[in-house]
């Protein structure tokens, strides 16, 4: 494994199903080869495996959207900060949750103008960043989830770029975020039997990291990932998969974390992931053996 970075401030935040979490700093993580085995992580219960990724400043806020597009925000400093194998605590500590509510989604308050918020069955919504600032009231309802179903993606936008969303099957689509009107939009037609895993803001130039839950991953580049006209329509093949369980823009330079359902955790980076303007199957991104991946971040050294 090579040397960690120099001591920074930005913490990987691991998270259970249940919300259960922690943070560490990111140079405690030691790089490693792609494909390699990883380390362990965040310790939870049987019943409650690992389940987000994020990547966020000390001093930003942590925002949390629930299965009922309830949003949350809390600060990163108080997300009890461990060695790399640590236990969490719930990031619902103070927050009543209604009955049959979990978490959904989670993401660092800061990084775009417009923060992308897209349902389960490809409805889209763009929202001004300040409403996920200080001021956020618990508990705020973005949306009514009998449209579109709960939270499924989310991504932070600059306003002039393109939206890339992807489902679980690996069907995708790219389209200007400007075509979002102010109330939402069908972003992407979902077959019955997938639904949308993830979300990122895109240009022309851009690639896009994508994996499996077998650990397989592939950087998309959007050169060869033609445009719609508008949002709305079906999908076309992104990548070759069952299923698809991390998308994330990715550049030269920036840094992989995948986590899997046993608290495997591995950091590697982008630049050793082939990138491709075709559909491919991917490549092993971590050894899983009895295991299988289940969330994926990229974090901009």
């Amino acid at each position: 494994m090579e040397p960690s970075e120099p001591p920074t401030t930005i913490n990987i935040i691991s998270i259970s199903q249940d919300g259960l979490a922690k943070r560490t700093p990111r140079h405690l993580y030691f790089r490693q080869r792609r494909g390699g085995m990883g380390v362990f992580d965040i310790e939870t219960p049987d019943d409650d495996p690992p389940a987000f990724l994020a990547a966020a400043d000390k001093s930003a806020g942590l925002v949390i959207i629930t299965s009922q597009a309830r949003a949350f925000r809390l600060a990163v400093r108080n997300l009890p900060e461990t060695p790399v194998r640590g236990r969490g605590e719930s990031v619902f500590e103070g927050f009543t949750l209604r009955p049959g509510e979990k978490l959904a989604l989670a993401f660092a308050d800061t990084g775009g103008s417009h923060l992308a918020l897209i349902s389960e069955r490809g409805q889209v919504r763009r929202i001004a960043a300040h409403y996920f600032g200080q001021n956020l009231q618990p508990g705020t309802v973005l949306y009514d989830v009998k449209e579109g179903g709960p939270p499924a993606a989310a991504c932070w936008t600059p306003g002039d770029g393109d939206l890339f969303l992807a489902t679980q099957n690996g069907q995708a689509i790219r389209f200007s975020e400007r075509q979002v009107p102010v109330r939402g939009c069908l972003g992407m037609r979902v077959e019955r039997d997938d639904a949308i895993i993830g979300a990122a803001a895109v240009y022309e130039e851009s690639g896009v990291f994508l994996v499996t839950d077998e650990g397989k991953g592939t950087i998309r580049l959007m050169g060869g990932f033609g445009a719609n006209k508008a949002p709305g329509s079906g999908g076309k093949t992104a990548i070759k998969a069952d299923r698809l369980v991390g998308v994330a823009a990715a550049a030269a330079g920036d840094d992989v974390f995948l986590i899997s359902r046993l608290g495997k955790m591995i950091r590697f980076q982008a630049d050793e992931v082939p990138a491709k303007e075709g559909v491919v199957q991917g490549v092993n991104c971590i050894n899983l053996r009895a295991d299988s991946c289940v969330a994926a971040v990229v974090s901009r050294i």
